[in-house]
């Protein structure tokens, strides 16, 4: 598989770049991509910089792998309780603002790794650039998907005001604007789909 803009480079992960990796997301998601250098990914990692550069080659790489590995995480995350979901498209429309809930407690308290990694990499020549975008680019085909069944007259409208409600919610989530937010627009999305 060759390097594309949906597709970047990806490194095979040795035990010490698995444990850089691990790090460095730590670091990036709690602080912050532009304030962790990588002098603080490997003292945390107890690697050297050396080792960090002789894997991955750049700290673009490392940001590309953390925000590759979350987008796979969550795409799996989804995966299964959609498979658990019966097939009826606003049950299936909940789920994802039921996963998206479980997924922003246990793993994203901060909000949503992509908005937030795309608040410091606007810039669509960075290599991540294109895990940020193809992430929110897929959430939007997996409602438009749904919208085909549930509104096959306006699925494009019903597809974005899913996706506004859905995004707003993680941000609102992050920055902590007011209780449940994930809940309150599932709660609304459920009026829309009704």
């Amino acid at each position: 598989m060759g390097t594309t803009a949906e597709n970047p480079r990806r490194i095979t992960l040795t035990p010490a770049a698995r444990r850089a990796l691990e790090a460095a997301a730590r670091l990036f998601y709690e602080r912050g991509i532009h304030a962790v250098g990588v002098d603080l990914i490997a003292a945390e990692a107890g690697v050297t910089k050396k080792t960090l550069y002789d894997r991955f080659g750049s700290k673009e790489q490392i940001v590309v792998e953390y925000l590759a590995g979350r987008d796979e995480r969550w795409r799996a995350f989804l995966g299964e309780r959609l498979d658990a979901a019966g097939p009826d498209p606003r049950e299936r429309v909940l789920t994802v603002f039921d996963a998206s809930r479980a997924w922003a407690r246990d793993n994203s308290p901060k909000g949503c790794s992509m908005v937030n990694a795309h608040a410091e990499i606007s810039d669509p020549a960075h290599p991540a650039h294109p895990i940020i975008t193809g992430q929110k680019q897929w959430m939007l085909a997996l409602f438009a998907g749904f919208a085909a069944d549930i509104a096959p007259d306006e699925p494009v409208s019903l597809a974005r005001a899913l996706m506004l409600l859905h995004e707003g919610a993680l941000v609102a989530h992050g920055l902590g604007i007011f209780p449940d937010a994930i809940e309150h627009a599932r709660e609304q999305a459920r009026a829309l789909l009704a």
